[in-house]
């Protein structure tokens, strides 16, 4: 993974796995690697691996079970909600850029349509 030097890296991290979840890579009730695992895949401090889990643990996005690791949520509104509020960043970003450069909204969309066509 590329590691942006303006963002932390266990929200980096955190982000990456969100997308892995929204994305199907990741399954509801699937079991995520251990702190010390996760820090070796993404080569990271174990202790920001460690954050990255209590992070997303607080976000409800994942919980732990004493003794056994750490599980992605089944709750699939918990997901839904994951995806919409990605979504939304996404798009925000976008909005953002696009208009630093001087183009509306509906001549983003006619961009994104002319696109969409190739």
């Amino acid at each position: 993974m590329q590691y942006d030097s303006k963002v932390p890296i266990y929200l980096q991290v955190i982000n990456s796995i969100k997308t892995d979840i929204i994305n199907g890579r990741i399954t509801c009730g699937q079991k995520l690697p251990s702190s010390r695992d996760l820090a070796v895949e993404y080569t990271i401090n174990p202790n920001t691996a460690a954050r990255v889990y209590q992070e997303l643990e607080r976000e409800g996005v994942c919980y732990t079970k004493r003794g056994m690791g750490t599980f992605v949520t089944e709750d699939e509104q918990i997901i839904a909600g994951l995806r919409n509020e990605m979504a939304e960043e996404a798009i925000n970003v976008f909005v953002k850029t696009i208009g630093e450069l001087g183009i509306s909204i509906d001549g983003a969309i006619e961009l994104l349509k002319q696109r969409e066509e190739k």
